[in-house]
């Protein structure tokens, strides 16, 4: 009896490594900009696939990349396209990335509530973020000191503000540099002087107010019909063809279903053609 007993219990333990084994694990690591829509289309993926576990952790785009080089995530999740020397960091350890776009975004100034400023231009935001415009009587709102409020350079929204708002010129040197989308918000939300901006996703909270961009508001509408002048894509690499539940998640997040969720958080699908044809420009 115990010989049988010791024998169930030696099959259970070995039943219990073996579904141990055959359990998926996948980190996933990069930007916070992608995060809302990855956090939601996770949550739907593991509620059909049981034996798929899917962690994520989010501190910026360059993060990204880095884990895709050393191999400590087979998703990366970025809101700029890979560099160069990234790439060829990548192929010297034996990494193949694999550009997958799963959304598009628009980039938006967020101020507090309180500021009374509705529109910015281009030039105003370059000016801005250069540290050649400092008050806000200059554009238009109440006399004082503009707080200026980034992303870190670890980010690609920072990165991509950097290369088609401040056209490669460097940020100024006493903005405060924020290390995701949300501490972005919750500065903004605690200064009534502050100027940021974040991805569409991130627009939704009552403690900022929105910006317009040279007269046109950041919306899903004005990116799809081409008048939205900071619009991007958001991305997702793998190292090669995707396989297994990588491949299998990819494909949930391109089905009819994951980009229901893209559209949900208020990022643009991939399905849609004029978006496709905006961030190419």
């Amino acid at each position: 009896m115990k010989r049988l007993l010791s024998f169930a219990l030696t099959a259970l333990a070995a039943l219990g490594l073996a579904a141990t084994a055959f359990a998926s694990d996948i980190p996933v690591k990069g930007s916070t900009t992608v995060q809302p829509v990855m956090q939601k289309a996770v949550e739907a993926f593991m509620a059909k696939n049981k034996g798929v576990s899917i962690s994520i952790s989010a501190s910026g785009s360059g993060d990204g990349a880095k884990a895709l080089i050393d191999g400590s995530t087979p998703l990366a999740m970025m809101s700029r396209e890979m560099k160069d020397k990234e790439i060829k960091q990548a192929r010297d350890k034996g990494v193949t990335p694999k550009q997958i776009i799963i959304a598009y975004d628009c980039l938006t100034p967020i101020v507090h509530p309180s500021n009374p400023v509705k529109n910015l231009t281009l030039d105003q935001l370059k000016d801005i973020y250069t540290g050649k415009i400092t008050d806000w009587k200059d554009l238009g709102g109440k006399p004082g000191p503009i707080s200026v409020v980034s992303r870190d350079s670890s980010s690609g929204t920072f990165e991509y503000w950097g290369e088609h708002v401040l056209k490669k010129e460097r940020v100024f040197a006493r903005a405060q540099m924020q290390a995701s989308s949300g501490a972005v918000v919750q500065t903004v939300s605690k200064q009534p002087s502050a100027v940021a901006y974040v991805g569409l996703a991130y627009t939704k909270n009552p403690a900022i107010k929105t910006v317009s961009v040279n007269g046109v508001p950041g919306s899903v509408e004005n990116t799809l019909n081409g008048t939205y002048p900071v619009s991007r894509g958001l991305y997702l690499y793998t190292n090669g063809e995707p396989t297994g539940d990588v491949a299998r998640f990819v494909d949930f997040i391109l089905s009819e279903a994951g980009q229901k969720i893209v559209a949900d958080v208020e990022y643009i699908p991939v399905k849609a053609p004029k978006a496709a044809k905006k961030a190419k420009k």
